[in-house]
């Protein structure tokens, strides 16, 4: 049934393929996530809610030369994951940008704003997963950062306390785990994960690409190269 979830032994598992796409100018969309705290009756009721101030995933194929044209944002955390493909960044902070696959960049829109445009710039289609956050603190300056997790890597993009972090500190965190096989990671409730690309256990239960998880503890291990994307929260 569409966007209804599935549980082996309280894990919950959405599956992207499971929800309506939808999209805009150049691309085509699955919003996994539209968090009532953000969207509130205008949540979609197939999609999961958020978790802390985290309330927006999309997984969004560009069409070859696609974009979504120059749009502006306000108090709003805006993270870009780059899955396959390249994208070429416009915009009010760091125009002429560009990410590669496994890229990631963090927008923090604060008081001022920001204006911007994500292009495929190439003849076949890509792949990005667009993430959004709430600030805790209102009237932030506007701000830009980049990060290019390797292989093997585990990379907080987002997240963390303010003197040992190099991202946007918050109590919502963002970590791209760039995990080879037979790699795992641990997972501890509350959490939001997504296996953006590849294939997994968490513990006995088979994950693949476009499945996004929460509710259990546990290990998820990857049995090939996974993107793995993990939202939780500071305590």
């Amino acid at each position: 049934m569409i966007g209804h979830a599935m549980t082996s032994q309280s894990l919950e598992i959405l599956h992207r393929d499971t929800l309506t796409e939808g999209g805009f100018a150049g691309l085509k969309e699955h919003r996994l996530v539209t968090g009532k705290k953000l969207w509130g009756d205008r949540a979609n009721p197939d999609a999961w809610d958020g978790i802390g101030n985290f309330v927006y995933l999309a997984d969004a194929r560009f069409n070859p030369k696609g974009e979504t044209t120059m749009h502006p944002h306000k108090e709003i955390d805006v993270i870009s994951v780059v899955v396959e493909g390249r994208v070429a960044h416009q915009g009010s902070l760091e125009h002429g940008g560009s990410l590669d696959t496994n890229d990631a960049q963090v927008q923090r829109a604060g008081g001022e704003g920001f204006k911007h445009n994500e292009v495929n710039p190439d003849e076949t289609q890509n792949r990005m997963l667009q993430l959004w956050v709430m600030p805790e603190v209102k009237g932030e300056p506007a701000g830009y950062k980049k990060f290019s997790p390797a292989w093997g890597e585990t990379v907080r993009i987002y997240g963390g306390l303010p003197d040992h972090t190099k991202s946007f500190s918050a109590k919502t965190t963002i970590d791209v785990a760039m995990l080879t096989a037979g790699q795992s990671i641990e997972l501890t409730a509350p959490y939001l994960a997504y296996v953006a690309k590849g294939d997994g256990q968490f513990e006995t239960t088979h994950l693949t690409g476009g499945d996004l998880i929460r509710g259990a503890n546990g290990t998820f291990t990857a049995t090939t190269d996974v993107q793995f994307i993990l939202v939780g929260t500071l305590a």
